[in-house]
């Protein structure tokens, strides 16, 4: 089988600087991608900003015979996105692919999480895909073509002491993606979510001895193979790391019906069958989950 190569496909992958997306640059670029290095250089929690770390990058790919350019754009606010999608315009006429992997962390109690610890974690995960995606997007629906990898987390999928904001903005990511599968599936735009496990400077204290295991640069094999135009797969989720690559995906139980007199009650006494995950199905749309209701109830 040959390998999968790129052929001058824009890609656009934003807190590239360093970790996750600097790895997901170099195979990318080493393959053919043209690169849009987005970082805007802050540190984890998202002060400041150093505006070299994507030029690093950059000078990295192109010593090695690649192709890319820096932008310094912070993703968070709508003028960022647009001005990311625009330097990929400008440098290569075109975006075929956004890889959404900028984050920060400002993790607390949530009986200690203020709003100021809320809204930028929210304004890079979350919003900042919906400020990069979105101009990238109406590119896509004209050329016909587009690939989406959003970074979510087991945080938001799964929940992790002290992430509210973090695992809600990551949830959220899960969502977003089930929606542009759908929307983009007639002009061939196929959107994926990772769930990634790897030892970078967001997770250096949280990891200790198990982060030797789970270098970044294993976690970009997946974005590549979702990144590239034979991955048919859409509207699905995986878990990375280490080398390990597994789906994750929600299902629905077949439940426990009662058309004619539902109750507390009766619900108490039929719980094991509302949570029986016996037969349990897995919905790809509202549209196959609503059928699932319409079955149940005829």
């Amino acid at each position: 089988m040959a390998d999968l190569g790129f052929d001058g496909r824009a890609a656009i992958i934003t807190g590239a600087g360093g970790g996750l997306g600097k790895q997901h640059a170099l195979m990318m670029a080493a393959r053919g991608a043209l690169i849009v290095v987005n970082d805007l250089g802050g540190a984890v929690d998202g002060s400041g900003s150093d505006k070299g770390a994507a030029q690093l990058v950059v000078d990295e790919i192109t010593a090695a015979g690649g192709e890319a350019v820096a932008n310094t754009d912070s993703v968070a606010t709508a003028e960022g996105g647009e001005s990311i999608v625009k330097t990929a315009i400008d440098s290569f006429g075109k975006v075929d692919i956004v890889i959404n992997n900028a984050g920060i962390l400002r993790d607390k109690s949530f009986h200690n999480m203020t709003p100021d610890l809320v809204d930028p974690v929210l304004d890079v995960h979350l919003r900042g895909a919906f400020n990069v995606t979105g101009p990238a997007w109406k590119v896509m629906r004209e050329q016909g073509y587009g690939r989406i990898v959003s970074t979510s987390s087991a945080a938001g999928i799964f929940g992790n002491f002290g992430q509210a904001n973090y695992g809600a903005a990551k949830m959220g990511l899960v969502g977003f993606t089930n929606v542009l599968a759908v929307e983009g599936a007639k002009y061939n735009i196929r959107a994926n979510a990772i769930a990634p496990l790897a030892y970078t400077r967001m997770t250096e204290d949280l990891l200790g001895a198990l982060g030797e295991k789970l270098q970044p640069e294993l976690v970009s094999p997946l974005v590549t193979y979702l990144a590239h135009e034979s991955c048919e797969s859409t509207g699905r989720v995986y878990s990375v790391g280490g080398g390990r690559v597994a789906e994750v995906f929600i299902a629905e139980c077949l439940g426990y019906t009662n058309t004619e007199d539902l109750t507390p009650e009766d619900l108490r006494d039929n719980w094991e069958a509302v949570t029986n995950q016996d037969g349990y199905q897995v919905p790809a749309t509202i549209a196959e989950e609503t059928a699932m209701f319409l079955q149940a109830l005829s």
